[in-house]
Formats: structure tokens, C-alpha cells, sequence
């Protein structure tokens, strides 16, 4: 939780800097704040963030997107929030360096990735999958599936505002809702490849700057 919730405090305070610090007028604020929730960020923290936004530390804070190759065909594309691009690029040019990758120009992947809007909550009683479907089909939904109890809606990124209103319309609070990107062309590898991927992901993602990582991994 040391690395989670320093990075979904900078998610609240890069949503209220870029809409504004009214939830009810700011959809992505209102997602971001919702996934916190759902990790157990304080109440406290939260409007901590949303106060930062209006600070000199939010305005010098940007997002950027990176994009690299890894061991066994591996690919990814990484999302910051960043006061300081030269640092964030120099230590990930090191972390791929170190372990058997390398970043890559900026949009030479992106045929490999599309851009979703994916949203996850608990089966909720009393409402079938087919139910939940044809009340999110007019909101964008492409897709839909249920694992384990979790129902997972994907749409274009474009619908990622109206999905997440008729989610909270059906009156289901998601545990998570976020814009990825998925692979086009997933890859499976095996446990000793995957070792090696997990190596180089675990230092990427422990990185203060990165917001986000995708993979083509299966």
C-alpha cells in the first residue's frame, strides 16, 4: 500500500486539476475517487488530493505515456504522472536496460494496444448478466463477462463517461474503472519466460512516476 496509495492520490489530484474539484461535474474525479475507495484510501487523503490540484506541485505535475520492448516478446506501454520527464524517461531507460529491454519511439506500438474503458464490480443480487447488458448497451458496452463473481464491461474509451454513469444509474458502486489498453495481439509464455517479464514489471511499476502499466501478455 506504500506504492498504491501515493499513486491513486496522484490520480485524484490529476483528475480535480484537469475537470475540477466537483465530483458531481468531474466524471473522472468521481472514478478516481471511487477506486480509492475501494482500496481503502482515507477519506482525509482524498480531499487532501483534490485540495493539491489547485497547488504549484499539480501544476507542474503532466502525464506522459512510454512505450517499450522486454524479454520473450513482451511489450509495454506505460503511463506517468510527472513533474519531470527527463527523470522519469532515464529511469526506465535504465530499468529496460538492466533487464533485457528496451523503450522504444513514442507510438511505434500502438497498433499493438487499443484503448478501452474497462469496468469491474461485484454480481449484484437480483440482476442477471443479460439484464445488466441490455441496460448498458445504448451506454457504449462491447463487451461483458463474469469471472468469479466479478462482472468486467469493456467499451470504446470514447464511452468510458456514459458506462460508468449507467453503471452508477443501475445503482452499482464498480471497484474499479479505468481507461486501459489491451493487447491486440496477446502472447502466452512460460512460468520461467514469464519469471523474466515479471522481473522487469515489478521495477516498473514500484517506479513513483508510473500511474500505469499494460502488456501484451495473455
Amino acid at each position: 500500500m506504500s506504492k498504491v496509495f501515493p499513486k491513486l492520490a496522484k490520480s485524484i489530484t490529476m483528475a480535480a486539476k484537469n475537470g475540477g474539484p466537483d465530483p458531481e461535474m468531474n466524471a473522472p474525479l468521481r472514478v478516481a475517487i471511487n477506486n480509492a475507495k475501494a482500496q481503502n484510501l482515507s477519506r482525509e487523503n482524498i480531499d487532501a488530493a483534490i485540495k493539491r490540484a489547485a497547488g504549484k506541485d499539480a501544476a507542474d505535475i503532466s502525464e506522459v505515456t512510454y512505450e517499450g520492448k522486454g524479454p520473450h516478446g513482451s511489450l509495454f506501454y506505460i503511463e506517468c504522472a510527472t513533474d519531470n520527464s527527463n527523470r522519469s524517461v532515464g529511469n526506465l531507460k535504465i530499468i529496460f536496460g538492466k533487464n533485457g529491454g528496451q523503450l522504444v519511439n513514442s507510438g511505434q506500438l500502438d497498433f499493438m494496444f487499443s484503448r478501452k474503458s474497462v469496468i469491474e464490480f461485484p454480481a449484484p443480487e437480483g440482476k442477471g448478466i443479460e439484464e445488466i447488458e441490455l441496460e448498458l448497451i445504448d451506454a457504449g458496452l462491447e463487451e461483458i463477462s463474469v469471472d468469479d463473481g466479478v462482472i468486467s464491461v469493456i467499451g470504446e474509451y470514447t464511452a468510458f463517461a456514459s458506462l460508468c454513469q449507467a453503471v452508477e444509474a443501475l445503482g452499482i458502486v464498480p471497484t474499479k474503472s479505468s481507461l486501459q489498453r489491451l493487447p491486440t495481439q496477446p502472447i502466452d509464455l512460460t512460468e520461467e519466460q514469464m519469471e523474466d517479464v515479471e522481473k522487469i514489471l515489478d521495477k516498473i511499476e514500484d517506479d513513483d512516476d508510473v500511474q500505469a502499466v499494460f502488456t501484451n501478455l495473455a
